[in-house]
């Protein structure tokens, strides 16, 4: 009788989600940037809503990144990509999204056309980049780094020649009012609760921890591996191309620059939110946490007028303690196993 009450406690304590784990540890970051305020700067740190406003706004962009990075990474995979085809998207959106009271508009017999056109454009440049990534990967056998690598050069690259590194300005009031206000945290979580669905209840989600588990018991299962990695990476571009959008349409212009480095920062936050760089496991809640942790950080140290080098290196040293975690935690499962 006593080995029958104790086995349910075990399972239980295996059972508690990790996401309980990364949400204790946004409220520990919080607790000491909101303490480091009152010692350094004599004021609260999580009292001004303003700040915490202005935070949850700039980490919205690369929260929608980190959501297709994610799954891409559960596979196994990784995208490099993401940042340049923001900018690429944003860039030749906004030369569609032109109001005609411009004089100069890039292409003045489109000026004035309704929002859902820019829209279709951005998407579909990003499934497109997606889709390249996936079909590179899945049907030639190239590592998704060097893959995604080459994406990130090319995307960036149209993105300087289309308009010769000028910038693009003036949209309609329809487009720009996809970022203003809280619009970019409302698409933000929406599409979180859109993937949070498709990863944990659909057959799409299965398939795509299945992969990241193995690659090889998931081809003998009956899944069409190729098909659904060229999937995967399309639903990441895709999801680089909204976010390419949403920041034209918040800084209602577009420069070839826009983007950069937001692959590295929704990697982080897909690694920081719990996602295990060896595939196979991973949570968009854990994500959406983990762009919170990234984004009070970098709120905090700003706050607290720390330096920008050495908020880099406070991240990257974040990346590497994430990664090291998690490699500590494969090998305690392993010895278990």
């Amino acid at each position: 009788m006593d080995n029958v009450q104790i086995e349910p406690v075990k399972r239980q304590r295996r059972g508690l989600p990790q996401e309980l784990n990364i949400l204790l540890v946004l409220v520990a970051v919080a607790l000491v940037f909101e303490i480091l305020g009152w010692i350094f700067q004599g004021q609260s740190f999580l009292m001004n809503t303003r700040r915490l406003t202005i935070m949850i706004l700039q980490v919205s962009v690369v929260g929608i990144i980190a959501i297709g990075v994610t799954q891409v990474i559960i596979t196994g995979g990784i995208d490099l990509s993401s940042g340049s085809v923001v900018a690429m998207t944003a860039m030749i959106t906004m030369s569609v999204a032109q109001s005609g009271d411009y004089a100069r508009a890039m292409y003045p017999a489109l000026t004035d056309l309704p929002v859902m056109v820019p829209l279709a454009v951005g998407l579909g440049l990003g499934l497109i980049a997606g889709m390249i990534n996936g079909a590179l990967i899945a049907l030639t056998g190239i590592p998704p780094f060097i893959a995604t690598l080459g994406m990130m050069v090319t995307a960036r690259g149209i993105a300087k020649w289309y308009t010769k590194g000028q910038p693009i300005s003036f949209p309609t009031d329809s487009f720009a009012a996809i970022g203003s206000g809280a619009w970019p945290v409302f698409i933000f979580l929406a599409v979180a609760l859109i993937f949070h669905i498709a990863l944990r209840y659909t057959r799409y989600g299965k398939f795509t921890y299945a992969i990241g588990a193995n690659p090889q018991a998931a081809r003998v299962s009956g899944i069409n591996v190729q098909r659904h990695l060229i999937k995967v990476y399309a639903i990441a571009g895709l999801l680089a191309g909204l976010a390419g959008i949403v920041t034209a349409a918040r800084a209602e212009t577009a420069q070839a620059g826009m983007g950069m480095m937001y692959e590295l920062d929704a990697i982080a936050a897909a690694v920081i939110g719990g996602t295990s760089l060896s595939g196979g496991r991973g949570r968009i809640f854990g994500t959406v946490i983990g762009t919170l942790i990234l984004g009070l950080m970098m709120s905090g140290f700003t706050f607290l007028r720390v330096d920008a080098f050495y908020q880099e290196i406070v991240k990257g040293v974040i990346i590497v303690a994430a990664v090291v975690a998690d490699t500590f935690r494969q090998n305690a499962r392993s010895k278990k196993a």
